[in-house]
């Protein structure tokens, strides 16, 4: 594997994006072209939101989100919300996860953020345990969730 290049996703990348979060979300039907690229256009455009891809060659091997949410408490200083981390399946324990989480970490320290949070849906040791040593802390907030 050629040296992964750790970077802000770009509008040319929707592509290399969606062919990872098959491996996020595998049996998840995928989106119409139309509906892919208006959120993609939206989301690179938000001003809060950051795509972070690790890219090898022409592909895309691992990614995450980063949303910066500004914040009337806390002196005004924003807190980020990471989402949407995979890696390839061919390339996980590489990592690659990890450098793409703290390339969204070092960015939400550079937009003053007081805290970063992340959740996940998997209950495997092996998961959390990545997490906690890409720096996360295991229990710190009580995570509630509504799914319309």
């Amino acid at each position: 594997m050629k040296e992964a290049i750790i970077r802000r996703a770009t509008e040319h990348d929707l592509s290399e994006v969606l062919n990872l979060y098959r491996h996020l979300h595998p049996h998840e039907a995928q989106l119409e072209p139309a509906t892919a690229e208006r959120v993609w256009s939206n989301l690179l455009s938000s001003g809060f939101m950051t795509v972070i891809v690790a890219q090898a060659g022409e592909k895309l091997l691992s990614s995450c989100t980063l949303a910066i949410v500004p914040n009337l408490s806390r002196s005004g200083r924003s807190y980020g919300v990471i989402e949407n981390v995979v890696t390839h399946a061919d390339h996980r324990k590489s990592g690659l996860g990890r450098r793409v989480l703290t390339y969204a970490l070092e960015i939400a320290s550079q937009a003053d953020c007081y805290k970063v949070h992340l959740a996940t849906g998997s209950k495997r040791e092996t998961t959390l345990r990545f997490y906690e040593r890409a720096g996360f802390e295991r229990g710190g907030k009580t995570y509630f969730e509504v799914r319309p």
